[in-house]
């Protein structure tokens, strides 16, 4: 019988009661929590939200940002290497147009300077060949008149102009065929 007398005097105690727990203060313990958390949420936990939520796409529109310029970045030197690559072709092409000049004008001058050289070598030699055939002809001159002299001390008189011009082209012809 202790068994249902202790059922039954813990049936009329509520368990609450049985804790020490009174519900009107719990009650309004329950409804000052949900208070405090509506204020902080509000006026502290979405602000603070709202800031990490600033703070989030600011770091991801900068490392968009990044990218970009990574890329940019990236083109840039591409293109400055195809733009290296470009003006070394070119530099090179103009240095073989330029030793190509350089080789053409070379060769034009050493023709040049053979063709003038020749010339003056056709000259020297056309000077030369005037001036042995004036050499011998004063040598003919000189040689007649010798002989003239020769003539007039081994005979012992004056010669006439007619044996003169006798003796002067049979001394040039002599001179001429030697």
């Amino acid at each position: 019988m202790t068994l249902p007398l202790f059922f039954a005097a813990a049936a009329e105690i509520s368990t609450p009661e049985k804790f020490g727990l009174e519900v009107n203060v719990v009650l309004i313990q329950a409804v000052s929590f949900l208070i405090l958390s509506a204020v902080l949420y509000y006026f502290a936990i979405k602000p603070v939200l709202a800031t990490m939520d600033l703070r989030a796409s600011k770091i991801d529109s900068g490392l968009k940002y990044a990218d970009e310029m990574k890329a940019k970045l990236e083109a840039m030197q591409a293109e400055s290497a195809a733009s290296s690559k470009k003006a070394q072709a070119e530099a090179t092409r103009i240095i073989d147009e330029a030793r190509k000049t350089a080789k053409e004008f070379l060769d034009k001058q050493t023709q040049e300077s053979s063709a003038k050289a020749a010339d003056i070598l056709a000259k020297a030699q056309q000077v030369i060949e005037l001036e042995k055939k004036k050499m011998l002809a004063e040598a003919r001159t000189e040689i007649a008149r010798l002989v003239i002299e020769t003539t007039q001390q081994v005979l012992g008189k004056q010669l006439s102009d007619a044996e003169r011009a006798s003796y002067n082209e049979a001394a040039a012809k002599e001179l001429a065929s030697a």
